[in-house]
């Protein structure tokens, strides 16, 4: 059948009544109809060609579409010819725009997210959630909006996300209906599918700059002020064990991509996630990246396994990218063997609770080790909490850099180094005016920097250093 043919069968099928609908006779009274059903807002008036000639386009080019000696930009070529052969053979009447139109939206479903890919492609955006087919929402300068975009259906949305799985090698269906994955700019997605996720399947995205950000960049956005940066950048070179916390979307693992840019060239660095989304452009660098279970329930491999393997890698350096089960067990006995320098983050609202959240996880390794003795663990390993928050303004700013000096008793002793400043309120737009201010204490850790060659200078904690 031709693809005009299959477009007439379309066009009759939608004015056509109703299989064993009544037919009204002259003379008839018309019989009461039902209310119409409430049409979808948005509805896209050329949704079944697009369908139609997107399933001509992927029965024609089937076997190039996974060519592997096909580049990517010979296979938009061909794509794209295809795509004006296939739109020029409807008798459908369209203008140039609607045309130009068609032909993006399809070539986007084909080689890269569907409605999804203009927003992936904009850098004003940080996150793009899906809450269902016809419900997508994203985030700009730290404010959720709608936006004026849908999948066909639902069976259109579970494509995307198998998709997007697919080329990580990780799978979502109804045995495992979560799934974490990234794109391949590092993007980190999470996807939920039914029957968990009701109304229709999830998809969040979060999505980082195609160029990484760097100190000054931070710097730049208030995030951090400069002194911080300097104090930072010379823990990190010399060797301390920095722990970054804060919540979720905090912008922690920025943050923490930031700090691993501190890294001598020099040393070998082991990085661990759950997806990889670090960046590092030191030159030797070793990526390793955890692994679900296959439907069988076997072949996991955990961030717990990654940190012990990495033991036996030679590392100089380990970086975890987050931080959240038994997994923090073996991260402090790797900072507490030799392994200093080593970074991570975890989900905390505070300083304190982000030791607490630590000394817990510990206990979830169930080796029945006293409270004490994780807590000198912890005390021991960690020598850096950074706090960082995203404030009601939709900013992320580093609220505290607190140093853990010890234990006093049963209690982790910790000193506050910088804090954000909130008594400087806020202007007229309704964004934070304070800042990240020393607050006159010195760390006790700037002995260890000068012993490994590493200098900060004392007035940086008077703020005379600029």
């Amino acid at each position: 059948m031709s693809l005009a043919d299959r477009l007439q069968l379309v066009r009759d099928r939608d004015t056509s009544p109703p299989r064993g609908a009544p037919v009204e006779r002259a003379g008839d009274q018309p019989a009461p109809r039902a209310a119409a059903p409430r049409p979808r807002v948005g509805r896209d008036p050329f949704a079944d060609l697009k369908r139609i000639v997107h399933a001509e386009l992927v029965r024609s080019l089937g076997p190039k579409l996974y060519d592997a000696d096909t580049t990517q930009s010979e296979l938009e070529q061909q794509v794209r010819a295809a795509l004006q052969v296939a739109v020029a053979a409807t008798e459908r009447p369209m203008s140039g725009t609607d045309r130009t139109r068609l032909t993006q939206e399809i070539a986007d479903d084909i080689l890269g997210y569907g409605p999804l890919e203009p927003f992936l492609s904009d850098p004003a955006l940080t996150e793009v959630m899906v809450n269902g087919p016809e419900d997508i929402w994203v985030e700009r300068d730290g404010h959720l909006t709608p936006v004026d975009a849908a999948f066909a259906d639902e069976a259109h949305l579970r494509r995307t996300i198998d998709k997007i799985v697919g080329k990580v090698g990780r799978r979502v269906d109804e045995a495992s209906p979560m799934v974490d994955a990234r794109l391949p700019d590092g993007s980190r997605v999470n996807a939920v599918i039914p029957p968990l996720a009701l109304d229709g399947s999830k998809i969040t995205i979060r999505k980082f700059a195609p160029d990484p950000y760097t100190v000054d960049d931070l710097v730049a956005f208030g995030t951090l002020s400069a002194e911080s940066a300097i104090l930072l950048e010379a823990c990190v070179r010399g060797r301390l064990n920095v722990l970054v916390s804060g919540g979720t979307g905090a912008g922690k693992t920025t943050t923490l991509n930031v700090l691993s840019s501190f890294i001598p060239h020099d040393e070998r660095i082991v990085t661990i996630e759950d997806a990889a989304e670090l960046r590092l452009h030191q030159d030797h660098v070793v990526r390793l990246e955890s692994r679900p279970a296959n439907i069988e329930g076997r072949g996991a491999v955990t961030i717990r396994d990654l940190v012990r393997n990495s033991l036996r890698m030679r590392p100089d350096r380990i970086v975890v990218g987050e931080i959240r089960d038994a997994a923090a067990l073996d991260m402090l006995q790797a900072m507490n063997t030799g392994h200093d320098g080593s970074l991570s983050t975890v989900h905390a609202n505070g300083p304190r609770d982000a030791l607490s959240r630590v000394e817990t996880m510990v206990m979830m390794a169930g080796l029945e080790l006293p409270v004490r003795a994780i807590r000198e663990q912890v005390a021991s390993a960690v020598d850096i909490v950074i706090q960082q928050s995203r404030l009601k303004d939709g900013s992320r700013r580093l609220t505290s850099v607190t140093e853990v000096a010890g234990m006093e008793g049963d209690v982790i002793t910790l000193q506050e180094v910088f804090r954000f400043d909130y008594s400087a309120g806020w202007d007229v737009d309704g964004r934070a005016l304070g800042r990240l201010r020393s607050t006159g204490l010195r760390p006790r850790f700037l002995e260890r920097l000068a012993e490994r060659n590493v200098h900060v200078d004392p007035m940086l904690f008077t703020g005379a250093v600029q």
